[in-house]
């Protein structure tokens, strides 16, 4: 097979504008393919994260946005005396979107002392030591510093609040990468200098063999002769409730990402099937010359592989370097996905388009191979 590869080169060539056209096609279909399938990539880890499961959020009733959650500070030693956590961070959240958007900035204010316990992150530019020194100090994720353009040493302003970039983290978590963090204070700060005494939210990490849905139901009873009524969850289906339809939308989009595996087979199928048409005479004098119908058949199923592999590994490969340079990210309630291109991704693209490319070229490849000689001698 490898010595007729010269033959299929030069046969695509010759037509090179469809060959063109059917490549880009190919590549549009499966860039799209693993666009789609980087959301859902990001939606998947923030469920398979461990903090999911062993951490829980105290969060106000029947709120569902950030902004409208206040609860008393005080409640961070009411939640710890119950026994099995290990730690209670408050944190107070601002976010300039509530709405699903692709640029939402969302500000995490925490105690200093507990971010770095609570948080895996890396600075790759500025120092912890003036984060811990300023109360105005912020820590920006590596995909908001790349969307807003913001180096260490910049002020970044929003909204009434405005920080001073002490760093820029990385995070194994690319999610975390899209939020800032600063001091607890800071975002507590009413515009006369005062601090209200709430916070958005409570994080709470479990200690190890505590039943989390248990904890979280001994916490609101345990609140719910307080001032304010609370909703405690799991951190993952916190998460997902306040993703809310989104969550659904992005499973949704699966099928998406399918249909363009079926628009990859479609084209290549078609293009295949008009190429063998043109090129009936061409058959029928190899055969004449000692070819059989399976080595035709094989000539034409790797002229498509060839295509759809060109075309889909080209729609891959550009789709890993937009997604790894963009981070782009889309949020919800102060709860973001990043769109993760995984290798697990990017394998089932190549797979797919493989799949695609070989189901795509069987039919063509059997209506080459198994026509007659002499009729099709005759085609003009």
């Amino acid at each position: 097979m490898l010595k007729y590869l010269p033959y299929m080169f030069k046969t695509l060539w010759r037509h090179r504008i469809r060959t063109a056209l059917t490549v880009t096609g190919a590549a549009i279909a499966m860039f799209i393919f693993c666009f789609v399938g980087s959301v859902q990539q990001g939606l998947n880890s923030l469920s398979q994260q461990r903090e999911s499961s062993r951490s829980l959020i105290v969060f106000q009733a029947n709120k569902f946005c950030p902004a409208t959650s206040n609860l008393p500070e005080d409640y961070d030693r009411q939640i710890f005396k119950l026994g099995g956590i290990r730690e209670v961070v408050p944190i107070r959240v601002f976010t300039n979107n509530c709405r699903a958007s692709l640029d939402v900035i969302v500000f995490y204010g925490m105690p200093p002392g507990q971010l770095r316990t609570v948080r895996e992150m890396e600075l790759v530019e500025g120092d912890w030591g003036d984060f811990n020194k300023y109360q105005d100090a912020a820590v920006v994720g590596q995909a908001v510093a790349s969307r807003r353009g913001i180096v260490t040493g910049d002020k970044f302003s929003i909204g009434q609040y405005s920080v001073n970039v002490a760093g820029i983290f990385e995070s194994e978590n690319r999610a975390e990468e899209n939020y800032i963090y600063t001091h607890l204070e800071y975002l507590q700060r009413k515009q006369q200098g005062s601090s209200d005494g709430t916070v958005t939210q409570f994080e709470i990490t479990l200690e190890d063999g505590v039943d989390a849905d248990k904890k979280a139901a001994q916490i609101d009873d345990m609140l719910r002769s307080g001032p304010v009524e609370t909703d405690t969850r799991q951190k993952g289906s916190f998460q997902a409730k306040s993703l809310g339809d989104l969550t659904q939308l992005i499973s949704l989009s699966h099928y998406l990402g399918l249909s363009c595996v079926g628009l990859l087979l479609v084209l290549l199928a078609t293009t295949t099937v008009m190429s063998v048409q043109d090129r009936i005479r061409e058959h029928a004098v190899l055969k004449t010359l000692g070819f059989t119908a399976a080595g035709v058949f094989a000539l034409v199923l790797g002229e498509t592989i060839m295509v759809g592999i060109l075309g889909g590994g080209l729609g891959v490969l550009t789709a890993l370097l937009v997604l790894s340079q963009t981070h782009l990210a889309i949020a919800a309630e102060a709860v973001t996905i990043a769109f993760t291109p995984t290798v697990a991704l990017m394998l089932s693209g190549a797979l797919m388009t493989v799949v695609g490319s070989l189901l795509a070229g069987i039919v063509p490849a059997l209506l080459a191979a198994h026509s007659d000689i002499v009729p099709a001698l005759r085609e003009n």
